[in-house]
């Protein structure tokens, strides 16, 4: 008998095993926090396989996702990551990333940490929808809204309400699985 999974994930290995290993899976490690907010911000305006197809590619491009790495990049670096055909090659988006790097760093400065950043808004605790059906899951709250406006204002950029309430449904800051779905906590 197969597991009952999330609709949107069906049909595809590489979907169903990110929805079965990682959507929705407390993350309280900054580097993989931070390799979702990259991966998240490239997503903007397109779906999410493409990008999980990438990743890989993205990992290697930037650094490992190593944040001080990126913080770091130089014009060199921009322009390796503008010809590389492995990832989303949007200028906007390569210097948001870097530009994220170094606002992470003065976050980490500030709260210790960028787990403890991200994770204060949910009061260390992930916020368990009932979700019916995916479809009428929102893609955007108040709080990824007020999430995203505190970033806006530590001078992030690539990362507005839909974003990162994407980021937050990913990194399980917000339990989104539909109440069938075997990976449900309720």
């Amino acid at each position: 008998m197969s597991k009952k999974r999330c609709p949107w994930c069906q049909g595809n290995a590489l979907y169903e095993k990110y929805h079965d290993l990682e959507w929705g899976v407390p993350v309280y490690d900054d580097k993989i926090l931070f390799e979702f907010l990259i991966l998240e911000s490239f997503q903007a305006g397109l779906n999410w396989l493409s990008i999980l197809k990438k990743r890989e590619n993205f990992k290697k491009a930037f650094a490992g996702f190593e944040i001080q790495k990126i913080a770091d990049f130089t014009d060199k670096d921009k322009a390796r990551l503008l010809n590389d055909t492995g990832i989303v090659r949007n200028k906007l988006k390569i210097e948001a990333a870097i530009n994220n790097a170094q606002c992470v760093l003065e976050i980490q400065q500030e709260y210790g940490s960028l787990s403890k950043f991200f994770w204060q808004f949910v009061n260390h605790t992930p916020i368990v929808n009932s979700v019916k059906n995916y479809k009428i899951v929102p893609a955007k709250t108040p709080l990824s809204e007020k999430i995203s406006k505190e970033l806006k204002q530590k001078g992030f950029k690539f990362l507005g309400p839909t974003t990162i309430y994407a980021f937050m449904q990913a990194v399980g800051m917000v339990d989104d699985h539909e109440n069938s779905c075997f990976k449900k906590e309720l």
